[in-house]
C-alpha cells in the first residue's frame, strides 16, 4: 500500500513517474537495458540528458544566457563550489541567515572568503524573514546569498531581495518547479533534486553565463562551473539515473498544468493545512504569517510529550516521516507537488481525530 509521504527529502515522488520508471527499469527506449547500464556518453543517454534539459528550461522559462548543470555533491556541495568559482580568497560573500541551511552556507563559505551576515533572524528564533529595507549590502562584495525556503523551520521569502547589483544566488532546494519564477531576477540558482525534482544525488546549477570563468585555480574541476558548461555537465560521469528521473518528473510537471498548475495545487495545499491548524485549538505553526512557507509546514500541539505517539499513530495511519526535525522537535509536513491534496486532506483528519481524543 502506498503512504503518504511527508518527509522533508529524499520526498514522495508522483506515481505516474514511479510506474513509468518501473515500466521502462529493464528495456529503456527499446534498448534491451536499463538507462542506468548505458553510458552517459553514448547516443541515446546524451539524447535524454538534452530532452530533460529542454524541459527544464521549458518549464521554468529559463533565458538563454543560462547555463544549466547537472552535478553532484547535493546543494551542500554548492556552499563550497559557489564561493570557489565567483569570489577571490579574502573577498567578503554578503549572506541573509534565515535558519539552518543559510548557516551552513555562511559556515562553508567562511573557508573559502569572508562572510558578511547583512541580516540575521538568529535571535528571533527564524520564525521571520528580515523586512526588505532592512539591510545594505556591501558593494564590494562577491554576491548575495540568500535561501528563499527554509526546510527545516518552514521560512520562506514573500519577496526578493535587492541585491543592489551584487549577483543574486539562492538556494531553491525546497521551492524549484513548486510555482513560477522569473529566472533572469538571479544570477545563479542552485537546488538538490530530492524534494520537487527526482531522486538524491543529483543537484542542478542555472547559472548567468556572465559568472564563468571566474572558478580560482584550486577549484575542484567536477565543481568548475565553466569546465562543466563546456563538457555539457559530462566532465565527470554523473548520476544519469537522477538525470533521466527528472526528465520523468518534468514531463509529469508539463503534462500537469506547468508551473502554474502546481502552483494552484500547492497554495490550495498549504492554506488548507494552515487554515486547520491556526482555528484548531490545539495545534500551533511559530512562523510568522506572511514568512509562512508552502512546501515545509512545522507544527506543534498542546502537549509536546505526545509528539512520538502522534508521529507513530500517523505512520500506522499511513501518514509517514512527520516528525519535525531533530533540531527543532514537534512535527512537520513537508507537502511538496507530488503530495495530493488528498494527503493533505487525510493529515487533517487525523490530526482533529488526534486533537479530540487527546485534547
Amino acid at each position: 500500500m502506498r503512504v503518504y509521504n511527508f518527509s522533508a527529502g529524499p520526498a514522495m515522488l508522483p506515481l505516474e513517474v514511479l510506474e513509468r520508471a518501473k515500466d521502462e527499469l529493464l528495456d529503456w527506449g527499446g534498448t534491451g537495458m536499463s538507462v542506468m547500464e548505458h553510458s552517459h556518453r553514448g547516443k541515446a543517454f546524451v539524447e535524454c540528458a538534452a530532452s530533460a534539459e529542454a524541459s527544464l528550461r521549458e518549464v521554468m522559462g529559463i533565458p538563454d544566457n543560462y547555463k544549466c548543470l547537472f552535478l553532484q555533491g547535493g546543494a551542500y556541495g554548492e556552499f563550497a563550489a559557489i564561493p570557489l568559482n565567483l569570489s577571490a580568497p579574502g573577498q567578503t560573500i554578503d549572506f541573509i541567515n534565515t535558519g539552518d541551511w543559510s548557516s551552513k552556507a555562511i559556515a562553508e563559505a567562511k573557508k573559502y572568503a569572508v562572510p558578511n551576515v547583512i541580516a540575521s533572524e538568529k535571535d528571533n528564533g527564524f520564525v521571520d524573514v528580515p523586512a526588505p529595507d532592512s539591510f545594505e549590502v556591501n558593494p564590494e562584495s562577491a554576491y548575495l546569498h540568500y535561501t528563499p525556503n527554509e526546510t527545516i523551520r518552514g521560512v520562506e521569502f514573500d519577496y526578493i531581495p535587492d541585491s543592489k547589483g551584487l549577483p543574486l544566488i539562492a538556494d531553491f532546494s525546497s521551492t524549484i518547479l513548486s510555482r513560477p519564477v522569473e529566472v533572469d531576477k538571479f544570477d545563479l540558482i542552485f537546488a538538490g533534486a530530492q524534494k520537487n525534482m527526482g531522486p538524491s544525488g543529483l543537484v542542478t546549477v542555472i547559472v548567468n553565463e556572465e559568472l564563468l570563468g571566474k572558478a580560482r585555480p584550486e577549484c575542484p574541476s567536477v565543481w568548475d562551473f565553466t569546465q562543466q558548461a563546456a563538457n555539457d555537465s559530462m566532465l565527470n560521469t554523473p548520476p544519469t539515473f537522477a538525470w533521466y528521473l527528472l526528465g520523468l518528473v518534468l514531463d509529469w510537471i508539463k503534462a500537469n498544468g506547468g508551473l502554474e498548475g502546481m502552483a494552484a495545487r500547492n497554495k490550495a495545499k498549504a492554506d488548507a493545512l494552515y487554515d486547520y491548524i491556526d482555528g484548531s485549538g490545539y495545534y500551533t505553526n511559530p512562523v510568522a504569517k506572511h514568512a509562512r512557507s508552502w512546501m515545509n509546514v512545522p507544527f506543534l500541539q498542546a502537549k509536546p510529550e505526545l509528539d512520538k505517539q502522534f508521529v507513530s499513530e500517523a505512520a500506522a495511519a499511513g501518514l509517514a516521516n512527520l516528525a519535525g526535525h531533530r533540531s527543532v522537535g514537534g512535527m512537520r509536513a513537508s507537502i511538496y507537488n507530488a503530495v495530493p491534496l488528498e494527503g493533505v486532506q487525510a493529515l487533517i483528519d487525523f490530526m482533529k481525530e488526534f486533537a479530540q481524543k487527546n485534547g
